[in-house]
Order: structure tokens, then sequence, then C-alpha cells
């Protein structure tokens, strides 16, 4: 048995750990060969391929990042991009084909898995948490714990300078990273994409906590997060249509209306690189297993998940049918402690 294995979409803490288990479990357990794809959808396009050993992949369960790089190129974008797909794995002589990723990567997947009969296997992998049927993705913890540890060291600096800090963290379209991350790291008010929120709500607040001799506040919010009354373009960075931007925006309109001294920090891409947390590795090391195990069963057209801390297997279609939205009943808890 043959198995390809890529990495695609944003890269994110625990990538480097589903590829050692991947080959350590398919080489040791099915005698496997393991055939890497360079840069996510690329590597299949262009047969970019890197073997994969048990030599190769040992140490890579604390390292960050993925060897085998990535890359957001959605092949049926391209002439013949899929049939190119095809093409590569016969020429690799691939059995089945595990894609780890994230909304965008799997869709693609199961595209390639209905309209192309491609044999493949996902693992689910996002910063954001926004996949369905997974409890949590990997990496997610880990950039919960780097918000978490920012917002530690920014409660130090406001109180020394008395200032108001908003922290913009990732999450287009989903606010778990802001929620999980607000409340770890004490924020005083967080901003999630499922929620508006009026400017008065947040200005009213800080200055209650100013009122009772908290001179200092913290305030956390999604990228994709809007306040009432604000257009689509509102948070466009110079225009564009990459989202960003609201930090500075909503910095500048606090201390406006309060009259306290403002500023904006934007955690950016840090909360995606260095290493994984233990949480992150041990789960991340458990979906590689286990996908190991539906291709050799040739259980394709499926992704691994994390359901009540057990690793089942779901139809793609359950995955990414929907976007896992911010539990609300969670945001709620975050809001005992605004203001």
């Amino acid at each position: 048995m043959r198995m390809g294995i890529l990495t695609g979409g944003g890269d994110c803490p625990g990538l480097n750990a589903v590829i050692r288990a991947v080959v350590r479990h398919g080489m040791k357990e099915h005698n496997s060969e393991v055939v890497g794809f360079l840069e996510g959808w690329r590597g299949p396009l262009q047969n970019m391929v890197m073997p994969l050993t048990l030599k190769s992949t040992d140490g890579l369960i604390q390292r960050g990042g993925t060897i085998l790089r990535t890359s957001r190129i959605d092949p049926f974008d391209l002439d013949r991009g899929p049939d190119l797909i095809v093409e590569s794995m016969k020429k690799n002589n691939l059995n089945g084909l595990i894609v780890v990723g994230g909304r965008e990567t799997c869709s693609i997947a199961l595209r390639m898995f209905k309209e192309h009969k491609l044999n493949v296997v996902c693992i689910p992998k996002t910063i954001d948490n926004d996949l369905s049927a997974t409890d949590f993705t990997f990496g997610f913890d880990t950039a919960v714990n780097i918000v978490s540890e920012a917002l530690d060291r920014l409660h130090t600096t406001a109180e020394s300078h008395n200032r108001v800090l908003v922290c913009e963290v990732m999450g287009r379209h989903a606010g778990w990273l802001a929620c999980y991350g607000g409340i770890a790291g004490g924020a005083d008010f967080i901003l999630v994409p499922e929620k508006a929120i009026a400017l008065h709500d947040i200005t009213e607040a800080i200055k209650k906590r100013h009122a009772r001799g908290k001179d200092h506040s913290i305030i956390v919010v999604a990228e994709g997060a809007r306040l009432e009354g604000d257009n689509a373009s509102d948070n466009n960075v110079e225009g564009n249509h990459k989202l960003g931007g609201i930090g500075d925006r909503l910095a500048k309109l606090i201390e406006t209306e309060t009259g306290f001294e403002t500023r904006a920090i934007v955690l950016g891409h840090i909360q995606r690189g260095g290493s994984p947390t233990a949480y992150d590795r041990v789960l991340a090391t458990r979906f590689g297993v286990a996908a190991v195990d539906l291709v050799t069963e040739k259980k394709f057209g499926r992704m691994v998940a994390l359901q009540n801390n057990r690793i089942v297997d779901v139809p793609l279609e359950e995955a990414t049918g929907s976007m896992k939205t911010l539990d609300m009943e969670l945001y709620k808890v975050a809001s005992v402690f605004f203001g």
C-alpha cells in the first residue's frame, strides 16, 4: 500500500505532528509507504513529491509549521486541475490521499471525491475551530494559549500607562479564538463576528471601569467582528477585500468617545506560529493514526473528528456543509466579565 499526504490552507501548530503520526503508523503497523505532496494542492497538480521516512519525520512532534509547506491553491480554478491531481495519484501509484486542512481544503477534497472519485481522507486543522462535526481542531489550543499569554503581557503595560488596549485576533467568521482567548486572558470586552455590538455598549463598559478606579482596559476583537450599523467594507484595510483593521478602527473610536488613551495591537500570524501545545500534539497524533486506518480500510470521503474525547470518522459532507460558529452560551459566560 502507498498513500500520499498534503497540508493545505493556512499553517498551524500540529501539522508536523500529524505527518509524523501518519508515517509512523503507516509504515510500522500497515507496512505502507508514504509520499508527501508539497505546497498543498499545488503538489499533486505539479507532481511535487517528497518521500517520507521514519528518519525524515523523527522529532517532528514539537516542531511548528509543516515540512511539506502549504498553499491556498484551488485545483478547480485551473484548467484541467482536477484531472492533473488524478494523474499525479496514478503516477505515484497511490492507493489513497490524506488531506490535512480547514474548511476550504476539505471542501476541495469533497469535490475531488464526489466528482473525480479521488480516494481521499481528511484531517481537520484550523486555529479558528470553525469546522463542523468535530469538537476541536488541532492548532486551536495553541492559538488560544498564544492569545492568552499576549493578553497577560498587555495587562501589565496597559495598567502601567492607564491605557485601553484593543487586541485584534484571527477569526474571519467565527469567534472561538477571540472568546476562548479573551476569557482565559481576562479581557474586559470581547467582540466576535457572530454578534454585532454597539459602540456605546463598549465605551459605557470602559467608563464604568474607570468610574470604580480601574484605569486600564483590555478589549479583544476578532478580525471579522462588526459594530452595529457597519457596512461590509468598513473594516477593510486600505479598501481591499482582506479582513482586518477593526482593531485600529475600534481603538480610534474608543479614544474619541471616551477621551482615554487607546492603542491597537494586531497579533496576526504570531497566533499560527511556534511549537504546538501538548494538547495539540496529542490530538494531531490521534488524528494522524486514525486517518491511516481509514485509508487502509478504504473508507474514503470521510474526515476524522473528535467527539466527546473520542476519535470518530464522519462524512465529508457533514464536516464542510456548514460553518461551526461560536456557541453563544460561551459568549454569555464571557459577557459576565464585561465592564
